[in-house]
């Protein structure tokens, strides 16, 4: 698989260059992966008056359901990383109301447990096999406070495959999800919408207590098919 690995431990960046995303918009030539990302942009509309309850789920679900991964498509934006759990490469900006992020996940390794920042999520798998395990939203009370800890309850846990699609919002709980192969990098691709994470950042908890912490930026490691902080 084409994944571009690099041992960098620098941080992820919270800015795109504008040359970047003028270059990535003067591609000339469309694939079905640049297809799927113009009718994702397409079907959100103009930039503004975005909320989350105007997100028509069904149709950007039957969107990415219907691209058939192709990793020669794709593999430009795959920066993979096996010092970090996954890395977040950005494909586009969906004029304002979304990301779309290519995530690379390491052999073994995942994400913690988090929500979404009141947002619509859905996952494509590209390539190999990724586990969600789903929670239900601990107390707030025992989350913030110095009540007695309990463990987060368990909701589900899935296993999606290449091709399938998973959708995720706060209202649905929280969740994880990993790589369990311990050999091979898995890929899925993410719409996030509105961006709210990538501008306000995500609660994470911990699966013990319930106790959340807040993560203030969640940055890019690679934007428009380039590695940024280089």
């Amino acid at each position: 698989m084409a994944v571009v690995i690099t041992q960098t431990m620098a941080a992820a960046s919270t800015s795109v260059p504008l040359s970047l995303k003028a270059s990535f918009k003067e591609t000339p030539s469309l694939n079905n992966f640049d297809k799927l990302v113009q009718a994702l942009k397409d079907a959100l509309g103009p930039s503004s008056g975005l909320t989350s309850d105007d997100v028509d789920v069904e149709h950007l679900t039957r969107l990415m359901t219907e691209y058939q991964s192709d990793e020669v498509e794709w593999s430009r934006f795959a920066f993979g990383d096996t010092s970090r759990g996954y890395t977040r490469n950005l494909v586009d900006e969906g004029n304002g109301k979304s990301n779309l992020l290519v995530l690379v996940w390491s052999p073994g390794k995942g994400s913690p447990i988090h929500d979404h920042g009141n947002a619509h999520c859905l996952m494509k798998i590209l390539q190999g096999n990724l586990t969600e395990t789903r929670y239900a939203f601990p107390d707030s009370s025992t989350s913030s406070s110095s009540l007695e800890p309990k463990p987060m309850q368990v909701i589900s846990e899935k296993v999606y495959r290449e091709n399938q699609v998973a959708y995720m919002a706060d209202e649905l709980g929280v969740h994880r999800v990993w790589n369990q192969d311990p050999d091979n990098f898995a890929v899925s691709l993410h719409l996030y919408t509105p961006p709210n994470v990538a501008k306000g950042g995500c609660n994470i908890f911990n699966p013990e207590t319930g106790k959340k912490s807040h993560v203030p930026k969640c940055g890019y490691y690679s934007a428009y098919g380039k590695r940024l902080n280089e």
